[in-house]
């Protein structure tokens, strides 16, 4: 009886020291604000194409609109993120898009603050001031050296989430 108790003992310890423990992502977003030259740049973008239900993030400088919420499944800084994306300049031009995984910590601050706003399934569209994207410095292209998103730019994302994975 003593063996079966032993064996016993052991194997659940064994499946105890196999189980994976949840850690909680100790990662945190920067408290960056856009200086209230590049608010009013996107507070003036918002006015002059008359869009409306756009909400100012956290006094950030950047604002946003969720069409779809999604799940109740949210990412943090510690998440790989699935998405479908298009990056836009105020002219309405496409400089990037696609569907990409990321861990979501490698982003730019603007998508470390937003993607977290809307669940798996969720839609939302991020108006971004230059210090929460690429603020000024210009963006190349690593084959041709062409810049292709120019310093200071104000840019639009449209973001679809796919998936989370925490």
């Amino acid at each position: 009886m003593k063996k079966v108790y032993f064996l016993f003992s052991v194997l659940v310890l064994l499946a105890a020291s196999c189980k994976k423990k949840e850690q909680p992502c100790e990662l945190t977003v920067s408290k960056t604000t856009a200086p209230a030259n590049e608010e009013q740049m996107v507070t003036d973008y918002l006015a002059a194409n008359n869009i409306t239900g756009a909400v100012e993030l956290e006094n950030s400088g950047m604002y946003y609109r969720i069409s779809n919420a999604g799940s109740s499944k949210r990412a943090d800084l510690c998440s790989f993120i699935s998405i479908t994306y298009i990056g836009k300049f105020t002219n309405g031009v496409p400089f990037d898009q696609g569907t990409r995984t990321f861990p979501l910590n490698d982003l730019i601050e603007a998508w470390k603050r937003g993607i977290p706003l809307v669940g798996e399934g969720g839609k939302l569209q991020l108006f971004v001031p230059p210090s929460l994207a690429y603020g000024n410095r210009d963006i190349t292209d690593p084959r041709t050296g062409a810049v292709f998103i120019p310093k200071n730019s104000m840019l639009i994302f449209d973001i679809d989430v796919l998936t989370i994975n925490n």
